[in-house]
């Protein structure tokens, strides 16, 4: 075993990571990355297909983010929020507001095509303060905190309550485990949460209302079914407005959620629910800690997010998947690919209207008590105006084009096999459920480890990426090329193939 791998098994405990079952053998130690490339202690090369855990998205080592902080680096790493202003949080700040608008533009490349226009939603505000925080769980503590202190002083509620979808998953705060709803990761700290409620998933594949037969394709595209997920959501929030305590805020991932088993929406789902929590007085708090930043593609989706052109002008990219449908929500949390995966940064977006509320006399204490020692850096913040500039650029868009549809030809050639379930992709974000018999959907145990094990015959092969469940996970650098897209699909099929030993 390699010296440092010793030195990991004898120091380190890593996340999610059942410890016993890791000192077994030697770990994959990374010592260089480079785009999508990344190469462990004895040399030996990998593809990494979920983006160092989906924070990384113009590839490792770019020569542009790296010249970037190299610049800031000359002026200053760090210096207090707290009582002082910096340049580039300050650039940055002003950036992800304008992004996140329905109507805004991207960058500065001066096209003259204009945005795809939508219906106004009820209420739909407009982003204009940012909060600066460090990752995606202390991004929804903000939000919840805002949000919580915002019903109080505004008399919503004396006892603000919230509300998201069942497999949902905020973060690792105790504030963003108590929204999150995956047994699996929150059991364990029961005792510390706070009371939340869940509604139903738009889960088409797994849906109890879906009366559609197995088919090989995209279950969003075969469903038969009444919009039931959307009449679930509509009477959460009647019971709850019956009881005199309408809920506070409503918590969602925008188009597909991570950790839930890579769960898209169907489209016309999130404009539905949308309007239902804002007609009910719920303030709509997105987690774009995973979607945001073109994750969730590039195509435009106009009314009722039916892919109808594919844009290539920067002014007419959408980076935010609420943006890309029409919805701007009250509090807007985006974290990951924030700085490209180069530094932990994450940023929580309200309105106005809700800023305005802890605005008073210093004698009143009505400031936003919360904070964390790097907010806004200037290391981070650098990096992300970097990051973005790159994103608005004509041949990112394109490259980020040019591979969803790689991908969506080559994860044709997965229905081959028969524990292949469910395809599922939303722009570059790609989750195939693996199961005993895709005739039955039955899935397989947890224990049994399928998700893991298929990921470790991927890694024998030179591909990289991590499971949830048994749900396979595809999140690529954008600078990955078609040819490595079908490289990291062929993995995955021979895997199959090795652990399985058959077709269908």
């Amino acid at each position: 075993m390699h010296p440092l791998a010793q030195l990991d098994h004898k120091y380190l405990w890593h996340p999610f990571t059942q410890m016993r079952d890791w000192l077994k053998q030697e770990p994959i130690l990374i010592t260089q990355g480079k785009g999508p490339w990344l190469k462990d202690v004895h040399g030996k090369k990998y593809l990494d297909a979920n983006s160092s855990i989906w924070v990384n998205l113009h590839g490792h080592s770019h020569p542009k983010i790296n010249a970037a902080i190299r610049r800031q680096l000359k002026k200053i790493a760090h210096s207090s929020a707290l009582g002082f202003a910096n340049e580039p949080a300050s650039l940055l700040a002003e950036k992800l507001v304008k992004l996140a608008q329905v109507g805004g533009k991207m960058g500065n490349s001066g096209s003259r095509g204009k945005p795809p226009r939508f219906p106004a939603l009820t209420k739909n505000p407009q982003l204009a303060k940012v909060f600066f925080s460090d990752n995606g769980s202390t991004a929804m503590e903000a939000a919840l905190k805002i949000t919580y202190q915002f019903a109080v002083r505004t008399g919503l509620s004396k006892t603000p309550k919230f509300l998201s979808l069942d497999g949902a998953y905020h973060g690792d705060t105790v504030g963003a485990v108590s929204l999150g709803h995956v047994d699996l990761f929150h059991k364990a700290y029961h005792g510390l949460l706070f009371s939340s409620d869940k509604v139903m998933a738009p889960y088409c594949y797994r849906c109890p209302f879906n009366r559609a037969k197995p088919e090989r394709e995209d279950a969003r595209k075969y469903r038969q079914c009444r919009w039931e997920c959307v009449g679930k959501v509509e009477q959460a929030f009647a019971r709850q407005k019956k009881t005199g305590n309408p809920y506070a805020g409503f918590i969602f991932e925008p188009l597909m959620q991570g950790a839930a088993g890579m769960i898209p929406q169907p489209s016309g789902w999130l404009r539905q629910v949308a309007d239902i929590a804002r007609g009910n007085g719920a303030l709509l708090i997105a987690d774009e800690v995973m979607t945001g930043f073109g994750r969730t593609g590039v195509t435009c989706h106009i009314t009722d997010e039916t892919e109808v052109q594919v844009i290539e002008k920067a002014d007419q990219v959408r980076l935010f998947a609420t943006a890309r449908v029409g919805v701007v929500p009250d509090v807007l949390c985006v974290a990951k690919g924030l700085t490209g995966g180069y530094v932990p940064m994450a940023a929580t977006l309200t309105t106005d209207k809700i800023f305005s509320a802890f605005l008073g006399r210093y004698d009143e204490f009505k400031t936003f008590f919360h904070g964390h020692s790097f907010t806004g850096n200037q290391i981070g913040a650098a990096a992300a105006i970097a990051s973005l500039d790159i994103l608005a650029s004509k041949p990112s868009i394109q490259a980020r084009i040019r591979l969803q549809k790689a991908f969506q030809k080559s994860l044709r050639s997965l229905w081959q096999y028969s524990q292949v379930g469910d395809i599922r992709q939303v722009g570059l974000v790609m989750g195939i459920e693996l199961v005993k018999d895709w005739r039955t959907r039955e899935p397989f145990p947890l224990s049994a480890q399928v998700g893991f094990r298929i990921c470790d015959a991927m890694a024998r092969r030179g591909v990289l990426t991590r499971p949830v469940g048994s749900v396979i996970v595809f999140i690529p650098p954008y600078c990955t090329t078609p040819a490595q897209a079908a490289k990291t699909v062929d993995a995955l099929g021979d895997s199959i193939r090795e652990i399985f030993g058959r077709k269908r």
